[in-house]
């Protein structure tokens, strides 16, 4: 018998925003490589050779594995994750810089363990509503086993801290939850008190609080907190329709902090105006319909609850990423979904793309 092919549309666009990250990080990242490795293109080989070669072979081998197998691991996948979290905190392993721990050292090497938790968390999550469908619309049975998972890496996530990555995962498993058959009163109730909490994260911490401050009044202080802020929307104002043309931004030399990671939008605009930003924003869009295009035919509900999980961890971060960097929400520090430098990130959003693919191969699709 002859095996189902895969949606290779899904996988076009997916390639395409691959190969515009990689033209993006070519670019917003040249100041800073001649910096560091005294090469034009030192951080893209990094990308390339330590993250996008192995992502995509694991891609291939992912695709290959029917996605039902990773219902039985999803419990100790997330357990392996939540013990690579508290690894953060040993001397000798976690990385601290800028005053955030979220990032395990080995040698030369590093990993961020709250990427790999999105996807563990979402195979979990998949897994554990859909074998509790028909208690989900129980408070006893149904939130409180969500809300104390949630709460759980909320703590992991807040003692990094790593609050931008907490309100994504939460974000993501809302959704999932509902999609999954949990009850909207229930969701809002939730709702309200994250909010409340959110608040009561942002008035505790200067740091937190001043970021709020600056996307209320980047006027201020143009200089310090809103620094960041007033130079990205420099460069997205440079751009004007058209762009000052590839490779030619003025705000990576040393004015945009980040240029290469979490403001690595605002380049983009710069060099390629409007109407790059809108063909970013249209493959964004595209990618979101095809898997949830593929959510809706599969033919199980843990392949539909992964597939959306997946859609909306990507659509979400870049949402929040996008929004931070034009000024339409605080900055949060979360990177733009394969576009972004960043090893961790690359390698896991591609092994959750092989998923979602293998999901497409699904008799129903």
């Amino acid at each position: 018998m002859k095996k189902k092919s895969g949606d290779h549309i899904f996988l076009l666009i997916l390639g395409v925003i691959i190969l515009f990250g990689l033209a993006m990080l070519a670019s917003a990242s040249v100041v800073l490589s001649y910096e560091d490795f005294k090469s034009s293109y030192g951080y893209l080989k990094h990308q390339v050779l330590l993250a996008l070669i192995p992502g995509l072979a694991m891609f291939y081998v992912v695709s290959r594995i029917k996605y039902t197998n990773w219902k039985r691991f999803s419990l100790p996948l997330l357990s392996i994750t939540v013990f690579l979290l508290f690894l953060l905190f040993l001397p000798g392993l976690g990385f601290e810089t800028k005053g955030a721990s979220r990032w395990i050292q080995i040698g030369s090497i590093t990993f961020q363990p709250s990427e790999l938790l999105k996807l563990t968390f979402i195979l979990y999550l998949a897994a554990w509503l859909e074998s509790r469908r028909k208690n989900l619309e129980s408070f006893k049975e149904g939130l409180v086993p969500f809300l104390v998972i949630c709460s759980l890496i909320a703590i992991l996530l807040i003692a990094q801290p790593d609050v931008g990555t907490l309100i994504v995962v939460l974000s993501i498993g809302a959704i999932v939850y509902f999609v999954g058959g949990g009850k909207l009163s229930h969701l809002a109730l939730s709702g309200v008190v994250g909010i409340i909490a959110l608040a009561i994260l942002v008035y505790s911490d200067q740091y937190r609080l001043n970021r709020w401050t600056a996307f209320l009044n980047p006027e201020l202080d143009p200089l310090g907190t809103a620094y960041q802020i007033n130079q990205a929307l420099i460069a997205i104002g440079s751009g004007g329709i058209f762009g000052l043309g590839f490779g030619m931004s003025k705000q990576k030399y040393n004015y945009l902090p980040e240029p290469m990671g979490d403001s690595i939008f605002a380049v983009t605009a710069e060099e390629l105006g409007f109407i790059g930003s809108v063909f970013l924003l249209a493959l964004f869009i595209a990618l979101a319909w095809r898997g949830l295009r593929i959510a809706k035919r599969a033919s199980t509900s843990f392949g539909m609850l992964v597939a959306v999980g997946v859609t909306s961890w990507i659509s979400l971060q870049a949402i929040v990423n996008i929004g931070a960097i034009s000024g339409l929400m605080p900055l949060t520090g979360i990177t733009l979904p394969f576009i972004s430098y960043g090893g961790s990130s690359l390698m896991v959003l591609l092994i959750a793309s092989g998923i979602v693919y293998n999901i497409s191969k699904d008799k129903s699709n």
